[in-house]
């Protein structure tokens, strides 16, 4: 079966006006989030800095479709999240439209690396020969592809995050999402996770939003956002 092109899909602008999040344990309330507003580029990388609990996963919730704001709107490429309540409709939109990188590199553990990559396109309803080419794809892209039969316990730490990394793409999504992707990672592997990282934006079109304590990794953004206490700090 000849390669298909793995990345069709650019990205999306994304506005994201007033919006505010508080989550409640009991008598205690937690403003998560307290009148956030601005804007993500597609084809562009942003960075978002801040301390741990500042709102930064909460506000990557929000575009991902994870958590609805408790006010304001989320506008991914002109469609209103806020207005689509639907599970099935919030559950596609994640599934397709939406890669999410965490510092967890969440693989399943009795599938190998190229079975963890097959099991989103099945749900996606693709072939099977059309999973197998693409994940194999995926991981050579990530410079895996030696290491497709391996399962996750095989592999090193940045091994593992590659893996996932190709496993976010796998939909070909607009929008990736990474959260702290480089955190349990040593240099040279957080760099090669960042490039990459970096040419979904400025080489495939996508929308990249990263959070990060890193300032080496706060560098490689095209746009550099400072959060605390569920706020944006003045540059």
């Amino acid at each position: 079966m000849q390669d298909q092109p793995l990345f069709n899909r650019a990205g999306y602008d994304i506005t994201v006006t007033d919006i505010h999040k508080a989550y409640r344990t009991g008598a205690d309330e937690y403003r998560a989030l307290q009148g956030i507003s601005c804007a993500f580029a597609r084809g562009h990388v942003t960075i978002i800095q801040g301390p741990s609990g500042c709102g930064k996963s909460t506000l990557l919730n929000m575009v991902g479709g994870v958590d609805h704001p408790d006010r304001g709107s989320v506008q991914v490429g002109g469609r209103d999240l806020g207005k689509t309540v639907a599970d099935k409709e919030m559950a596609e939109y994640r599934l397709l439209q939406v890669g999410f990188v965490f510092q967890a590199y969440n693989l399943i553990s009795g599938l190998s690396a190229l079975e963890n990559l097959q099991l989103p396109m099945a749900v996606a309803g693709l072939k099977r020969p059309e999973q197998t080419a693409r994940a194999k794809q995926l991981l050579g892209l990530v410079g895996m592809a030696a290491k497709c039969e391996k399962k996750p316990d095989a592999l090193s730490g940045g091994e593992q995050q590659r893996v996932a990394i190709a496993l976010t793409l796998v939909n070909d999504p607009p929008v990736i999402l990474a959260d702290e992707p480089t955190g349990n990672l040593d240099t040279a592997n957080a760099k090669r996770v960042v490039d990459l990282l970096c040419s979904l934006a400025h080489e495939h079109g996508k929308t990249v939003i990263i959070t990060t304590h890193d300032p080496v990794v706060s560098q490689r953004g095209d746009q550099v956002l400072h959060m605390r206490d569920g706020q944006f700090e003045r540059a």
